[in-house]
């Protein structure tokens, strides 16, 4: 027998009540002499029924004058991780996340939304009509951390069915790339631009057609502009 079909039958239980066969009894026996944790099941009924026999054999007691105490169970070999030693580190560290999460990120996504909610003055400019080398580039002056509106116009193509606009770093690298339908085209855009990762410098945005094969097409337009950080 081995110790899958010992569960199985519940070959412990059955042993300790006398209720296996010859064969089986025999087969279970070869097995737990084997197999510590049916050896450690079969212990501790072997205990179980030892002290139920002696507080049975005892005379009625008072419930209130007298308490028979109940023997701890013997603990059953489990999951390495599930075991004391382990289990208090664990708790600790997940003690600190929840801390970590209810002191710092919790108050901070809290904020955060609050202030989406909230009105706000935010720094903007005006990109219409601006083109590089014109001496009369627009300067946009924004708070530390903080987004910003740009407007712009894009001239309709027949060719493009739709847009896209890119910033561009002051190092000439791509910040973030944009959707934009040809429908929205017919107006003046305003785009909310999120904190440009390399802070204050030379900006870019840079328009571009995308034809009906969703590929980049021809820049339509080009449109610098310098961005400010006040504290």
């Amino acid at each position: 027998m081995d110790h899958s079909e010992a569960i199985r039958l519940m070959a412990a239980e059955k042993y300790l009540l006398d209720e296996l066969d010859a064969e089986l009894r025999e087969g279970f026996e070869e097995h737990f002499f084997e197999c510590q944790e049916c050896a450690l099941d079969v212990r501790s009924g072997t205990a179980f029924f030892e002290h139920s026999k002696v507080l049975l054999a005892r005379p009625a007691m008072d419930p209130l004058r007298e308490f028979v105490p109940v023997p701890s169970p013997v603990p059953r070999p489990g999951p390495r991780w599930l075991r004391p030693a382990l289990l208090v580190p664990i708790f600790a560290v997940l003690l600190a996340v929840i801390g970590y999460q209810n002191l710092i990120t919790f108050p901070k996504m809290t904020g955060s939304l609050a202030a989406g909610k909230s009105p706000e003055l935010l720094a903007s400019a005006s990109l219409i009509n601006v083109t590089r080398g014109n001496g009369n580039q627009p300067v946009v002056a924004a708070r530390s951390g903080q987004p910003f509106l740009l407007y712009v116009d894009v001239t309709p193509d027949s060719r493009f069915s739709s847009y896209q606009a890119e910033l561009l770093g002051p190092a000439g690298n791509s910040e973030w790339s944009l959707a934009i339908p040809a429908e929205k085209a017919k107006d003046t855009l305003p785009i909310r631009v999120p904190p440009p990762r390399d802070g204050a410098g030379m900006y870019t945005l840079v328009i571009h057609g995308v034809n009906a094969s969703d590929q980049a097409g021809a820049e339509v337009g080009r449109y610098p502009f310098e961005l400010k950080i006040e504290n």
